[in-house]
């Protein structure tokens, strides 16, 4: 797994242990801000991923130009 997975599994867990209701309020407290990080770096994962996902388009007078990555059902 890469670091986006390992966070998404991490973030998973926070979760659990936070709606199990047995966790002590330091407990959730730490629980609770190590998730906002991890969200965070997620955020920031997906951000850096969209900037990278940029295909070359040829323009009609033959120029190549940047656009956005859409995606579309096949």
């Amino acid at each position: 797994m890469n670091k986006f997975e390992d966070n998404i599994t991490k973030l998973d867990e926070i979760v659990k242990k936070l709606e199990g209701g047995d966790a002590a309020l330091d407990e959730c407290v730490a629980l609770f801000e190590n998730g906002v990080k991890l969200t965070d770096e997620c955020i920031k994962m997906l951000d850096d991923a969209e900037q990278k996902i940029k295909l070359l388009v040829e323009n009609k007078d033959g120029g190549v130009s940047e656009t956005d990555f859409v995606q579309t059902d096949a």
